[in-house]
């Protein structure tokens, strides 16, 4: 089995390390940048279920319910909770 928790965990680690500060303090990082990174490829399975995980629990936000590499590549995913 897949667990959730630690997968969402890993993907909050990726955005802060990915990802840039905005004048609010909230990180976020475009979905092609997630997407096309050699690490993340390697640490997630389903990165897109991850993050649909992810935001029904309120950890990240973002535009749109599926992402879709290439169509969604400039999409911003925030990060809610550090």
């Amino acid at each position: 089995t897949m667990n959730v928790e630690h997968e969402i965990n890993l993907l909050v680690e990726e955005i802060q390390r990915l990802g840039t500060r905005n004048a609010d303090g909230q990180v976020s990082v475009k979905f092609g940048v997630l997407f096309a990174d050699e690490k993340c490829a390697n640490l997630f399975e389903a990165l897109v279920g991850t993050l649909k995980a992810a935001k029904r629990r309120k950890i990240v936000s973002y535009q749109g319910e599926l992402l879709l590499q290439g169509v969604h590549d400039n999409v911003d995913i925030m990060l809610l909770q550090d």
